[in-house]
């Protein structure tokens, strides 16, 4: 009877050895009602037929697209390929949106670092936090003025050319605020222009959105609610008073 049967259908160990999976995922199939073998002897033995194994191999090909086992068993009971395509694409546009985001938080930190040279963990779990946080921009910017910053403006998750540009400049200043450089100094007032320049790239010939971001940059409360990268009160008054160019007093 079990040559029969073998000649016809595939034992558990069999099909494990075909399938590669393990034969007590096998098993668990049956127990659960998900994959049943055609036929069982009275020794306890399950033979799979073809149509058993192609259930099986639809099982597995749910489950390498991170399907769960009860989602797999609604879409066979679907017989429906659309909705297996489409319960991959959604899968696929969540992984993806969960990348876009890991490698925002991952250039955000790496710049922090470029700017820092050192972090702490209350900083890293800080800035993850706040990208979650939603923005009320409208207290600050127009309608337009958003649109405008908010498709130009430089992010500390960006590791583009312009991003780094402002980066070194908050580490020019730094550097001249540790040598006692004057704003009033060369180097200080190339500093300005290089700012007025990054600013012209950034918001274009609009000094009124110039001016309303400036007076943003300069609350450390409003920078923190819009989720921008904090800038201390030192770099502040040090572009203002080269603009001034004036001397920081002894």
């Amino acid at each position: 009877m079990e040559n029969e049967e073998s000649a016809s259908y595939l034992s558990t160990g069999e099909l494990s050895k075909i399938l590669n999976i393990s034969v007590r995922t096998i098993r668990y199939y049956d127990q659960i009602g998900l994959v049943n073998p055609s036929k069982k002897t009275d020794g306890g033995r399950r033979y799979y037929s073809k149509e058993d194994i192609l259930k099986l191999q639809k099982i597995l090909l749910l489950k390498s697209l991170n399907l769960s086992l009860e989602d797999s068993r609604s879409i066979l009971a679907e017989q429906s390929m659309a909705a297996i395509l489409l319960a991959h694409k959604s899968l696929l546009n969540e992984e993806i949106e969960h990348l876009t985001n890991s490698l925002k938080h991952s250039q955000s930190l790496l710049n922090l670092l470029d700017l820092k040279e050192t972090l702490h963990w209350e900083e890293l779990i800080s800035l993850v936090a706040n990208a979650e946080k939603a923005r009320d921009w409208n207290h600050y910017f127009s309608d337009e003025q958003q649109s405008r910053l908010k498709s130009q403006l430089p992010k500390l998750e960006s590791g583009d050319r312009v991003t780094k540009k402002w980066i070194n400049i908050i580490k020019r200043i730094e550097l001249c605020l540790e040598k006692g450089i004057s704003p009033a100094s060369l180097e200080g007032q190339l500093i300005l222009e290089d700012v007025d320049i990054l600013s012209e790239e950034t918001f274009g010939d609009d000094p009124e959105l110039v001016e309303a971001f400036w007076e943003v940059r300069k609350s450390s409360e409003a920078s923190d609610e819009l989720g921008l990268y904090p800038i201390s009160p030192a770099i502040i008054d040090f572009l203002e008073m080269a603009a001034k160019k004036e001397t920081p007093p002894n």
